[in-house]
């Protein structure tokens, strides 16, 4: 990351948040000092090497403030006087959601599996399975010969068994509990049972009247900071409570020529920079998933045959009420 200020009549500093940054370009792209670098981002991707995805000249630098407003991921940040430019009304601003509707939620996790920046928070509590059950079960120890083949067989781990020997002096020295919290009554252990020491009793028909609806509570936040809205979660999710805004709509192709081929398993410089878990390798040939493709264009930067081409028809930056800026920001619809 780095951080450089100017002082004058109005303090101005722009930080830049590697850990934010996807290597797209577009920040270099609309930079009117051609002050900013991208790096090697496939090496960078495949850990080969650390540094920064992006570089800054310093020196050139104007402190405008354009590539801060066109980066769609928050890694620049330009603040005037200490505060942010995306909270000027003046500046332009994308107009982006990542929400996860509470009311919708289930809680099931799903979403936080998948997400491939981890921008997801998740927590859950269930509840405790001895209230969903009701059942009785006893284990006669006089028939008992601890043969552990409930303990291994109990499909919620509600036994225990102790059966070796600690001394030549206590030979005998045999337990076997079962955890009434864990037990589900389902009578597998009095099945296997060889020598009919269990009895058990499942009574979750007869009293399912007495037992109450489980709730299941927890919070599921996705961090703005880090989303790179790339709709894994929305996509995944069994109920529709999740809403992500893409900041662009286009398409983004392989265009293959009788010269250049896509070497699919032999490159992967796509698949090892996306940062969507959009690309596969299908067939040897590389493939995206619009579904969960941003159009950030990471992918086409990498591309050493130069055949990838996203085409973006439109983007969610509103607010540009600068000509020059309007001219210079639409260079990112054009697409690379």
């Amino acid at each position: 990351m780095f951080n450089i200020e100017r002082e004058g009549e109005e303090h101005r500093k722009l930080s830049y948040k590697d850990v934010n940054c996807v290597g797209c370009g577009i920040c270099v792209n609309v930079c009117p000092t051609d002050s900013l670098r991208l790096g090697p981002i496939v090496p960078i991707a495949r850990g080969l090497i650390e540094m920064d995805l992006v570089s800054i000249n310093s020196d050139s630098c104007v402190f405008c403030g354009l590539c801060s407003v066109a980066c769609p991921f928050d890694s620049l940040s330009l603040t005037i006087d200490g505060t942010n430019v995306k909270d000027i009304k003046s500046y332009p601003v994308w107009d982006v959601e990542s929400e996860v509707h509470d009311d919708e939620c289930i809680y099931c996790g799903r979403c936080y599996s998948v997400c491939p920046r981890d921008s997801i928070l998740f927590e859950r509590k269930l509840p405790n399975p001895a209230d969903l059950v009701r059942g009785e079960i006893e284990i006669n120890d006089d028939k008992c010969i601890y043969c552990s083949f409930c303990e291994e067989m109990c499909p919620a781990g509600a036994i225990e068994i102790k059966n070796i020997p600690t001394s030549s002096v206590d030979v005998l020295n045999n337990s076997i509990e079962v955890d009434l919290d864990k037990c589900i009554f389902c009578g597998v252990c009095k099945r296997v049972c060889p020598e009919d020491a269990i009895k058990q009793i499942c009574s979750i028909c007869m009293l399912r009247e007495e037992i109450e609806v489980p709730e299941i509570t927890g919070d599921t936040f996705i961090s703005e900071e880090s989303c790179v809205n790339c709709s894994w979660c929305s996509e995944i999710c069994p109920v529709d409570a999740i809403t992500i805004t893409k900041p662009f709509e286009g398409t983004l192709e392989l265009v293959e020529t009788d010269d250049k081929v896509c070497k699919g398993d032999s490159c992967h410089a796509c698949l090892d920079v996306c940062p969507c878990n959009a690309v596969d390798i299908v067939d040897g040939k590389s493939v995206t998933n619009l579904d969960f493709c941003n159009l950030c264009g990471a992918c086409v930067t990498a591309c050493p045959q130069n055949i990838r081409v996203v085409s973006r028809t439109a983007m969610k930056l509103n607010n540009i009420n600068s000509e020059s800026w309007n001219e210079i920001l639409k260079t990112i619809l054009v697409g690379k």
